[in-house]
């Protein structure tokens, strides 16, 4: 029978026995999502998604590392694997996700529309996402050794507050851009206003699920190891995996396959085409 084990001395890795059938379910829910894109991915080329797979890819294995550590509690390696890599797989979603606006952006033909210019957006957003995966992933590193408990906590964080301070300005920048746009449509967002929207919502949707997960982690680390969130494992499953998941599905099921740079070029040619005509009348 499974029992809680001490790491080292009196030092506990896991504040509870994980759950194998939890881990086990999302890892599966996972997996599916992540081939479902891959296949999203290759069929529409595109690559700049590959990013979001990678992050599907450290869901899946944080999960199963979390599914086999049930008999291993005294065993470190399932638990950084499975503490590191669900913390920052987010991060990588989150990167998709600001390079998904950039590209709506030149595919409506409204660079003009933007609050920040288009090519500034996503090195501005997709920076401030490294910073966050770098800090939390040190932070990480430094709290599951158990030398630096305290400091790691504070590191992560810290990393976290970033990625909800991005996320709140994205969501802000993308509100103006889509209210704009809307206000004064431009040729190729009108032509295929059904596709822009649900990208948009799309957008609005993963973001909101992401900044829920942040806040819950951010209060998670703030609470400390004596805190209520880490010592109850259906926290983790409520406000991440399922919000996680719900990330995945949604980008899948709104797909923004159609904006490769061959498709934004069509885009362009439809709204000069349509200046043209303008014109000559």
């Amino acid at each position: 029978m499974a029992e809680l084990k001490p790491y080292r001395g009196n030092y506990y890795l896991w504040q509870y026995l994980p759950s194998t059938e939890a881990a086990g379910v999302f890892a599966a829910l996972f997996i599916l999502g992540t081939v479902y894109l891959v296949w999203k991915v290759i069929k529409t080329r595109a690559y700049f998604c590959i990013v979001f797979i990678i992050g599907g890819i450290f869901e899946i294995i944080g999960y199963c590392a979390r599914a086999a550590a049930k008999d291993k509690t005294d065993v470190l390696m399932p638990y950084v694997i499975q503490s590191v890599l669900i913390l920052i797989a987010p991060a990588l979603f989150a990167a998709s996700i600001y390079m998904v606006l950039g590209r709506v952006i030149r595919g409506v033909c409204a660079e003009f529309r933007s609050v920040i210019p288009v090519r500034w957006l996503t090195p501005i957003f997709v920076c401030g996402d490294v910073v966050s995966f770098v800090v939390q992933a040190s932070g990480a590193g430094l709290m599951v050794t158990g030398d630096s408990v305290k400091t790691g906590e504070n590191i992560i964080l810290g990393g976290l507050i970033v990625q909800v301070i991005m996320f709140g300005l994205f969501v802000i920048v993308a509100g103006i851009f889509h209210s704009r746009i809307r206000q004064w449509p431009t040729a190729p967002f009108l032509a295929g206003r059904a596709k822009w929207e649900g990208i948009m919502v799309m957008l609005y949707t993963v973001s909101v699920f992401v900044f829920i997960r942040s806040i819950f982690r951010v209060i998670e680390y703030a609470m400390g190891q004596d805190g209520y969130l880490l010592k109850h494992e259906w926290t983790l499953y409520v406000f991440d995996a399922t919000l996680m998941f719900g990330v995945v599905a949604t980008f899948a099921y709104k797909f923004p396959g159609g904006l490769t740079a061959s498709a934004v070029k069509d885009e362009e040619t439809m709204e000069q085409e349509f200046t043209n005509r303008t014109y000559l009348v």
